[in-house]
């Protein structure tokens, strides 16, 4: 079963963009947008770990370090845009396993989260490999079958159809597939990268059947 991961922050840009790169590594994620709430998610859903914003409505993120810890030892990853060294020290003191200034990097981000879990004893996320309908993909590999037929995606093209095989029928906005695409800055990239993957990917590509279109929004994946 894959483990279970929280991401407690306000900016909700930030928690989808974050869910989708832990998703794609097979993680399950709950998500809560204050401490308050993170606490009822919590312990509703035992995480194995959680990525913690310190500066939140309601209830930061040390008053939810208090409470949690007094019951539970889960890993705890603090997510921040404070650099001081007191906050950092408030934050170990608490009981927080690891430190990530903001603006950070997705894959460092990963990198952390994967080493914070080892660390607790638990084992590798379990999923790696995708399948929606009669699409498979395999994240280790890389490799995609449509059906029994392998296809040849490009770097960009395999990283988009990962997101959106990672939540079937979440709409994705260009905005959430660029911060997928490393070294990608323009969004109508996106539409460009999706023309070449339906036409990989689809028997009619101007009638596509796995990869639709959301006007005015951007892109999901039929779930089938």
């Amino acid at each position: 079963m894959p483990q279970t991961i929280l991401i407690v922050d306000d900016e909700k840009r930030l928690v989808s963009l974050v869910q989708s790169y832990l998703t794609q590594e097979g993680y399950r994620v709950a998500t809560a947008y204050n401490g308050k709430q993170a606490l009822a998610v919590a312990d509703k859903e035992k995480p194995d770990l959680i990525i913690l914003d310190i500066m939140m409505p309601e209830m930061n993120g040390y008053d939810f370090m208090r409470i949690h810890r007094t019951e539970h030892d889960t890993p705890i990853i603090m997510l921040t845009a404070k650099v001081e060294d007191d906050d950092k020290i408030i934050g170990l003191e608490l009981g927080a396993d690891d430190y990530v200034v903001k603006p950070f990097k997705p894959h460092e981000l990963m990198a952390r989260v994967r080493n914070v879990l080892r660390r607790a004893g638990k084992s590798e996320p379990t999923g790696k490999t995708l399948k929606v309908a009669d699409l498979v993909l395999n994240r280790d590999s890389r490799e995609v079958l449509v059906g029994e037929h392998s296809i040849d995606l490009t770097p960009s093209e395999f990283d988009l159809l990962a997101a959106l095989m990672s939540a079937p029928g979440r709409v994705f906005s260009r905005l959430d597939l660029l911060d997928v695409i490393q070294g990608v800055r323009y969004e109508r990239t996106i539409d460009t990268h999706i023309k070449n993957l339906r036409a990989k990917l689809e028997d009619d590509p101007r009638k596509p059947r796995h990869v639709e279109t959301v006007y005015g929004v951007g892109y999901r994946l039929n779930k089938g």
